[in-house]
């Protein structure tokens, strides 16, 4: 085996995904005491924002991988994500040096000892930003640009609930070695991602999408943004069937669909599955035609799985 440690995030890798693990195997190649051998690679291919990242900063996108062991690699560290079901193919197998994230921590263990940060910030790329500060290792324009940008994406230009009080921070001293006006480039990001109109019924359900175990039932939740729900919400039928198929093919118990106005900051819930009472105890809304509208809801992370665990759980 080689000695090599492969850095990723979670599948369906988004712009922080994708930020946070380029950012911190860059900053382990480079420490000054200590470096490793690492490679960033990714579990999926860029979506649409990620790639504007990507091209605007000129990064190319990391290799796509499916097992670490074909890789020859029997090491690795995550960002952005703990959850094995969310991780690589044999993460069972390997030995995870590290995890950098700042989700909740769930159906994860270890045989040995690692190094192991989470925090409840806006994004795992901001845990990687302070780490550089902690090392003292400069931080090259591009991969400021891609740090900023996961802790844009994931915060919605820092107007999520999941954005932490030193997020804002974060981004303006990363936005000036990025060399870029936070708004401007910020706007110009996310809406990069909303581009929906080109996209298929089963693509627009895959852009970003995560499975939780929540207690005892597969739970798929997805989450697309856009600048108009309607325009979304008028492919329901289609999108209703794409759902029943992912449903059919992986064994989810219920599917989550999440429509998030990012300029409004609101969103529309569809669902579909067997606990459709439990999604609505939690959302305190009545569905119709499988979906209702969720005022002000922007995150899956703080507004959306909290509380379908505690419902789930009830």
């Amino acid at each position: 085996m080689s000695d090599k440690i492969l850095v990723f995030g979670h599948q369906k890798p988004d712009t922080d995904a994708i930020g946070s693990s380029y950012g911190f195997s860059y900053l382990s190649n480079h420490r000054p005491n200590g470096t490793l051998n690492t490679e960033v690679v990714a579990l999926g291919t860029p979506n649409e924002e990620t790639q504007f990242v990507l091209d605007y900063f000129g990064v190319e996108a990391p290799r796509v991988v499916n097992s670490a062991k074909e890789e020859g690699v029997d090491t690795v560290i995550l960002t952005d994500h703990n959850e094995f079901q969310q991780s690589i193919s044999d993460i069972e197998d390997v030995t995870i040096f590290g995890v950098v994230d700042h989700h909740r921590v769930a159906n994860f263990n270890t045989a040995a000892p690692l190094f192991m940060t989470v925090e409840p910030v806006g994004s795992a790329s901001s845990i990687v930003y302070r780490k550089f500060l902690e090392a003292g290792v400069e931080i090259p324009k591009e991969v400021a640009g891609l740090l900023l940008s996961g802790l844009i994406s994931d915060t919605l230009l820092l107007k999520s609930p999941t954005t932490h009080i030193t997020d804002h921070k974060v981004a303006e001293e990363l936005a000036k070695i990025a060399g870029v006006n936070l708004e401007e480039y910020g706007l110009a990001m996310l809406k990069a991602g909303t581009n929906l109109a080109n996209k298929s019924a089963e693509e627009l359900i895959d852009i970003d999408a995560k499975t939780f175990e929540l207690n005892g039932s597969k739970v798929r939740i997805a989450q697309v943004n856009t600048v108009d729900i309607p325009e979304v919400l008028a492919r329901l039928v289609d999108l209703k069937s794409a759902i029943k198929s992912a449903m059919e093919a992986n064994g989810y118990d219920d599917f989550v669909f999440m429509i998030t106005d990012i300029v409004n900051s609101n969103s529309e819930i569809v669902e579909l599955g067997a606990h459709a009472d439990k999604i609505e105890a939690a959302f305190h809304f009545t569905l119709e035609d499988d979906h209702a509208f969720l005022e002000g809801a922007v995150s899956r992370k703080k507004q959306v799985v909290p509380q379908l665990t505690e419902s789930f759980n009830a």
